[in-house]
């Protein structure tokens, strides 16, 4: 499929006389015939919805849609594009770790990573969005654990060199963060130029309509 139809349909393939648009599921639990089913799903997470703290039939849908349009293996979403970030970060960096950032990214996330990281002993080193490769790879230290830049910085709208940057990640062995908000996966799919994670606020161009906060 290509984008535009991804857009419509991805996330969601409707069984015979099922509905076309996915239904909003709003249970925050699910019916097992047996404790036996229970506790079979318990033992295998994956194989079935618990609970929609976890996951849920809507989420589901747009998770998938996101994935398939950026070409990702799989996506989860979060409450807000700072928590999608906060957690990427997270998932990567312990009390004692550092990560490289571009300066040029959203005011939010400078103060994410320059405070609020900081009062949990993760150290976001920022490097100038004109650095030299030399004074990127400069940056790095024996913790450093990963390295964060947005497509098109918000508000400077500054253009992130993802290949450039993905290079000297991997050089050091770490993953490369990009946030792709401003571009959405319609008009950058930054996996495509070596990135590893990518993140995105959906109140912005991925809604479209300003009806929703996510990521």
């Amino acid at each position: 499929m290509k984008d535009a139809t991804k857009c419509l349909h991805s996330g969601y393939s409707p069984k015979n006389t099922e509905p076309r648009v996915m239904p909003i599921v709003q249970s925050t639990t699910y019916v097992y015939d047996s404790t036996d089913d229970v506790a079979a799903v318990f033992d295998e997470p994956t194989k079935s919805l618990i609970y929609s703290r976890f996951a849920n039939p809507t989420v589901m849908a747009v998770e998938n849609k996101i994935a398939d349009l950026e070409g990702g293996v799989g996506a989860m979403c979060t409450t807000s594009g700072q928590a999608a970030n906060l957690l990427a970060i997270l998932n990567i960096c312990n009390a004692g770790d550092s990560f490289i950032s571009t300066t040029q990214i959203y005011g939010g996330t400078v103060n994410l990573f320059a405070f609020t990281l900081k009062k949990l002993g993760i150290e976001c080193i920022f490097v100038g969005h004109d650095a030299t490769d030399e004074e990127i790879h400069a940056a790095f230290k024996p913790n450093t654990k990963a390295v964060f830049g947005e497509t098109l910085a918000n508000p400077a709208l500054t253009v992130f060199d993802i290949e450039r940057y993905a290079n000297i990640a991997h050089t050091h062995g770490v993953p490369l963060i990009v946030d792709n908000t401003f571009a959405t996966p319609i008009l950058c799919k930054p996996f495509e130029f070596g990135a590893d994670i990518v993140t995105h606020s959906t109140s912005k161009y991925m809604d479209g309509h300003a009806l929703q906060i996510g990521a």
